[in-house]
C-alpha cells in the first residue's frame, strides 16, 4: 500500500497553492517547496512518492532538481511543469529520467491522469519487486539441502539477517557448508548485485595476508612492481568472505578490526587512508571463545564479528538431511557425468547410518567417486568401500598397537596420512579436516619442512 506523498515544487505562490490543495482534497499527502534547493531539503528528510516541479525557477531549475532527485531517491518519480514554448526541454527531462511532462496552464483532468498513471506504474514496481524477492528466497532456500529442524532454523536466520547490513559469524567443523551459507546471505541482499569476495585466511602465510586484504602500494615490498588493490577495497559496495578467519595472526588481527570498526584502511606502503562500504561475513572451524581465552584470538575483534552468529552442527547430528544430499549429489554427478545411477535401499541405509567425520564436503566427493568408479546402473554398498578407510584417516588414524600420548597419536595421524596422500599437502589438510597453515606448522613442528628442504638441497 502506497503512502501517495506529492510534493509540489514550484516559484509562483498562486499555482502552488492551487495545486497543492487540488491534491490535499482528491487525499493525497501533499507537501510543497517554493524552489529546487528548498525541495532538495525536504527530499533529504522525506520520503515522496512523487515529485512535481516547474521547469523554470531559480537558483535550482527543473532539469538540475530531476539529476538531484534521481542521485537521492531513486525510487521517486518526476513530473515536470512547463510553457508551451519549454516542450523540448521537458522531452529532454523524460530522457533523463522524469516521469511525464504537463504544460501550462495545467489542467486538472490531466493533471489526474498523469498521477494515476505514476502510482500504478509504482504499485506494479512494488509487486513486481516482492515478486522478485519471494523468488530469490525461494531459489536461496533450495540452496540449503535438508528439511531437520536445525537446517530449518538456519534457512529462517539467512532470510532474517540476509537483508541486513550486519556482520555474521558462521561457525562450524569444517566441510558443513559455511560457504554455502555465506552464499546465500549475499544474494538475498541489498548488496546481491555487488562484488562478493572470498580470501582463504588459512591458505596464506601471515606476511602476504595483509597485503591480500588491504592491497599495497609499488615498492612497498620486494616484488611489489605495482599498486594493487587488497579484497577491502575490491568488494567496495559488496560484501567480503573472511573464511577461516581463526587463523589470522594478531597483526593482521589488529589492522582487520579497524577496517571493521572504521570502514577504512590504509594499502601496504601508504599512509593514505581509503574509505569503502563492505559488509563482512567470517566462517570460522575453531571455538573462538576458546581462542579468546587463550590469547590467540582478539576479544574485541571477536564481538565484533560475532554480531549475528550462525552455527552449523555436523552432518552426523542431522542424519535426516543425509538422504536429500544424496538424492541432490546424485543428480548432480549424473548430469556431470552423463549417467544414470540410481541408489540402492541398503546403501542409502548404509550412508545415512555412517558418522561422515569430513561432513557434507566427504558425503560430495564419496558420491563423486561412487558415480565414477561404480560398474551398473544401481550404487550398492560395496562401490562405497572407501568410507572405513576415510574413517581411519579422519578419525584415529588406526591401531598403533600401545598406549600412547594424544600428541603423539595426533603426529602418528598426520605423518601417516601425509605419506598415504604422496606428501600433498592440500590433499593431506583436507583428509584430515584441518587447514593447510595447520598442517604446515604441524609438519614444521615434526621436522618434516626442515627435512625435505634438505633433500630438496640435496638433489640439486
Amino acid at each position: 500500500m502506497l503512502d501517495k506523498k506529492i510534493l509540489v515544487v514550484e516559484d509562483d505562490p498562486i499555482l502552488r497553492r492551487f495545486v497543492s490543495d487540488v491534491l490535499t482534497r482528491k487525499g493525497f499527502d501533499v507537501s510543497s517547496a517554493e524552489n529546487g534547493k528548498a525541495a532538495m531539503e525536504k527530499i533529504n528528510k522525506a520520503n515522496f512518492n512523487l515529485v512535481i516541479s516547474d521547469l523554470k525557477m531559480e537558483e535550482m531549475d527543473g532539469l538540475k532538481l530531476l539529476e538531484n532527485i534521481k542521485k537521492a531517491a531513486p525510487k521517486t518519480e518526476v513530473v515536470i511543469i512547463t510553457a508551451y514554448g519549454s516542450v523540448a526541454t521537458a522531452v529532454d527531462a523524460m530522457k533523463k529520467g522524469a516521469f511525464d511532462y504537463i504544460t501550462k496552464p495545467v489542467e486538472l483532468e490531466e493533471l489526474d491522469i498523469v498521477i494515476d498513471r505514476v502510482f500504478q506504474h509504482q504499485t506494479l514496481l512494488n509487486e513486481n519487486e516482492f515478486l522478485k524477492e519471494q523468488l530469490e528466497k525461494k531459489e536461496v532456500s533450495d540452496t540449503i539441502i535438508g528439511k531437520s529442524p536445525v537446517i530449518q532454523k538456519v534457512k529462517s536466520m539467512i532470510e532474517m539477517v540476509g537483508p541486513l547490513d550486519s556482520t555474521v559469524l558462521i561457525q562450524g567443523e569444517t566441510g558443513v557448508g559455511k560457504e554455502v551459507i555465506a552464499n546465500a546471505i549475499h544474494r538475498i541482499s541489498r548488496r546481491a548485485s555487488k562484488p562478493f569476495i572470498k580470501v582463504n585466511c588459512a591458505a596464506l602465510p601471515e606476511t602476504l595476508l595483509e597485503s591480500e586484504l588491504f592491497g599495497h602500494e609499488k615498492g612497498a615490498f620486494t616484488g611489489a612492481v605495482q599498486r594493487s588493490k587488497g579484497r577491502f577495497e575490491l568488494a567496495d559496495g559488496g560484501t567480503l568472505l573472511l573464511d577461516e578467519i581463526g587463523e589470522l595472526g594478531l597483526q593482521v588481527q589488529a589492522k582487520l578490526l579497524r577496517a571493521l570498526q572504521y570502514q577504512q584502511f590504509e594499502r601496504v606502503g601508504s599512509g593514505k587512508s581509503i574509505s569503502v562500504d563492505v559488509r563482512v561475513i567470517a566462517t570460522t572451524n575453531r571455538n573462538l571463545k576458546e581462542e579468546v581465552k587463550k590469547g590467540t584470538f582478539r576479544k574485541d575483534l571477536y564481538f565484533r564479528l560475532n554480531v549475528v552468529s550462525i552455527s552449523l552442527v555436523p552432518l552426523r547430528n542431522r542424519k535426516e538431511d543425509i538422504p536429500f544430499f544424496i538424492e541432490y549429489f546424485l543428480q548432480i554427478f549424473n548430469d556431470k557425468y552423463n549417467r544414470k545411477k540410481s541408489i540402492a535401499d541398503s546403501t542409502m541405509d548404509l550412508l545415512v547410518n555412517y558418522d561422515w567425520p569430513g561432513n557434507v564436503r566427504e558425503l560430495e566427493n564419496s558420491m563423486e567417486t561412487a558415480v565414477i568408479m561404480s560398474q551398473g546402473d544401481v550404487l550398492k554398498p560395496e562401490h562405497f568401500i572407501f568410507l572405513e578407510d576415510n574413517r581411519e584417516l579422519l578419525e584415529d588414524g588406526g591401531d598403533f598397537g600401545e598406549i600412547t600420548s594424544l600428541a603423539e597419536a595426533e603426529k602418528r595421524v598426520i605423518l601417516k596420512t601425509y605419506r598415504q596422500l604422496n606428501h600433498n599437502k592440500t590433499r593431506t589438510a583436507k583428509a584430515l579436516g584441518i587447514t593447510i597453515k595447520t598442517l604446515r606448522t604441524k609438519l614444521r613442528e615434526y621436522g618434516v619442512i626442515e627435512a625435505e628442504k634438505a633433500v630438496s638441497e640435496e638433489g640439486r
